[in-house]
């Protein structure tokens, strides 16, 4: 639940189980499901300890596709090639504006990104991007 995108190969499962042992998710589980399923779906798979098919956390939200068991690392291996072509001050970034949604309300989430996307203005990567499009080839980011 802490990854940006989440690949889920055909016959995974996904659970809580320590309801059976006892105790509770203790390392942000309870904290973090419930922000991505939402409460009833959280509550029913953390009180239950049972686990849902890819299938099922597919419908959720919990992961954003299935892949044959065979092919689900080269997958993610290939988003992960497609997004490291970017600025890596731009992904930085974005990361940091979209984790802040799920924190701030609306409005502060809107001022954040407000300022993050000035500042991401300022720098020689967005200059070397702009140029790049409008020169119509391959930007050369230098991560500044």
């Amino acid at each position: 639940m802490m990854c940006d995108v989440i690949y889920a190969g055909e016959n995974a499962r996904f659970g809580q189980p320590e309801i059976k042992l006892a105790t509770i998710p203790g390392v942000g589980g309870t904290q973090r499901l419930i922000r991505a399923i939402g409460k009833s779906r959280a509550m029913e798979i953390i009180l239950s300890g049972e686990s849902i098919s890819a299938k099922k956390a597919y419908e959720f939200g919990l992961v954003s596709c299935i892949h044959p068991v065979s092919e689900v690392l080269e997958k993610a291996i290939s988003l992960a090639e497609r997004i490291s072509v970017h600025s890596l001050p731009a992904l930085i970034t974005v990361k940091a504006a979209v984790n802040s949604a799920q924190k701030l309300p609306l409005d502060e989430g809107l001022r954040m990104e407000r300022k993050l996307f000035y500042a991401s203005l300022l720098t020689k990567d967005c200059k070397e991007g702009m140029a790049a499009y409008i020169e119509k080839r391959q930007p050369k980011f230098t991560d500044s």
